[in-house]
């Protein structure tokens, strides 16, 4: 099929786009293709110092604007974003393989989530504490940006985790740098550009590309960095993390997920195979909260797994900007290696392979969707999160056994369960350890709701008044009227 134009991505310093230093870049491709479809400018030592500057220029003018200025600058870029969300979802789709409704999707949504925090940062309060015993003594608590942000972001939604991130950061009054993912530099670019067009001021927001490793280990360690966010595989957050200790900076941690699927004896099992089916091969399975062990009562196992079956069967993979695509590649021939290495695994082990479980055709990174049955726990998909379209089935006996299963790893990001019992929907929201559960329901990810994990999934929230309080300083100011 013939693609659109992809454009080739630069950096984004100090207001200007421009090409590396010394003029390195890096090819990106299509994962449905494999074929090169673009470059994108590799960030220099010189460039970083150049951002770093810049960055801490923008934090001194955008600190100084009212939470209503910003805002309406932030207003501004969402309605560009919304306005140009058709060729913005044309590049995600080539450079990031997801069908282009999702990307559609993910373009839009980011407007939402934008609004959302250009009005939540007219509610960055303080207050004023009375005094125990002399009333001319003022006692104030006042928040403030935090300074200069290193946001780090990933590949799967290149629009949604950027946004997220630079959202709260400006709403709070912070600027920003954002590493973004080198196979997928276009689109989180148009982001950046939309808040440029929209009359962000220079140095608020940076954009660089280059070698992930010395991007962090120079922007964390940097004075000028006072916070980190960071978005992706649990083992490079906890290094990240102690490299932000170790330099006392705080960070937002948003790390890996092995989400469990829990059907009750009780539950509608048509309504749990349409949710979590869809959710399980959305973005062909590369998404952080991706429901992955799907642990069923006995019960109703064979109903669940044959209508699974036939969802998964049904499901039409191509090109993402093919019409009628349903699932896309995956973003690159690594996640290939690892679902046929996932796979064989679990049968070895004694795991029934249902559907699926080869990769589709010799060009693009296509995987069919596979479905694996009565999966013994010491098979790696029981252990490793997939990150790809592969739905682990396992049976229970009783909801308690479903729990324990369920908390058994040290991922706490995201959790679902199906059950039409009040009863058993209290016992699931008490003790599921997980920062996000959906009961009956489908995952809504929106600006206004928390998003994050516990355990080794990470800490802090990108979603909700709480992802403003990560990028502000709690500070007491007592005055005494002389």
């Amino acid at each position: 099929m013939t693609h659109p134009s992809y454009p080739n991505t630069q950096l984004f310093i100090d207001g200007a786009w421009q090409d590396a230093a010394d003029g390195r870049t890096l090819a990106v491709r299509n994962p449905a293709t494999e074929q090169v479809i673009g470059r994108v400018a590799h960030a220099s030592r010189a460039d970083l110092d150049r951002a770093l500057a810049a960055v801490q220029k923008g934090f001194e003018t955008w600190r100084g604007m009212t939470p209503a200025a910003r805002g309406q600058i932030m207003r501004k870029a969402a309605e560009l974003l919304r306005a140009r969300a058709e060729p913005i979802a044309q590049m995600l789709t080539q450079e990031q393989g997801k069908p282009l409704a999702e990307a559609r999707g993910e373009t839009l949504a980011a407007s939402e989530i934008i609004e959302w925090f250009a009005d939540e940062g007219l509610r960055v309060y303080g207050r004023i504490v009375p005094s125990r015993g002399r009333p001319e003594l003022r006692q104030m608590v006042l928040k403030d940006p935090v300074g200069p942000i290193a946001a780090f972001t990933p590949w799967n939604f290149p629009i949604n985790q950027v946004v997220r991130k630079v959202g709260a950061a400006l709403a709070a009054g912070c600027a920003m740098i954002v590493k973004a993912a080198e196979e997928t530099p276009a689109s989180p670019a148009e982001l950046i550009r939309a808040f440029a067009d929209a009359g962000l001021p220079p140095g608020v927001l940076n954009l660089v590309y280059g070698t992930p490793s010395e991007i962090s280990d120079y922007l964390i360690a940097h004075p000028v960095i006072r916070k980190i966010t960071f978005t992706g595989s649990t083992a490079i957050g906890k290094q990240l993390a102690s490299l932000a200790g170790l330099h006392m900076k705080r960070a937002t941690m948003e790390l890996g997920g092995h989400a469990p699927v829990i059907v009750a004896e009780d539950a509608d099992v048509a309504l749990a195979v349409k949710t979590a089916g869809a959710a399980k091969f959305r973005n062909a399975g590369q998404v952080c909260i991706s429901p992955t062990r799907f642990l069923v009562h006995r019960s109703v196992h064979d109903q669940f797994v044959a209508a699974l079956l036939q969802h998964a069967q049904a499901l039409r993979v191509g090109d993402g900007l093919a019409e009628g695509t349903q699932m896309g590649p995956l973003a690159n021939a690594r996640r290939v290696a690892t679902m046929q290495d996932l796979t064989q695994d679990a049968v070895a082990r004694g795991a029934a392979l249902l559907a699926g479980g080869n990769r589709i055709g010799n060009t693009g990174n296509y995987w069919q969707p596979t479905v694996l049955d009565n999966v013994p726990l010491d098979a790696r998909v029981c252990h490793e999160e997939p990150f790809g379209p592969i739905a682990a089935v396992r049976s229970f006996e009783r909801l308690e056994d479903a729990i324990r299963e369920a908390n058994r790893l040290p991922y706490g990001l995201a959790a679902y369960a199906f059950t039409r019992s009040l009863k058993n929907a209290d016992l699931l929201t008490r003790h599921i350890e997980a920062g996000m559960l959906w009961i009956n329901t489908a995952a809504t990810t929106s600006g206004e709701m928390p998003f994050g994990g516990i355990k080794d999934s990470g800490y802090g929230s990108e979603g909700g008044p709480e992802a403003l309080e990560a990028y502000l300083n709690l500070r007491t100011a007592c005055v005494m009227n002389a």
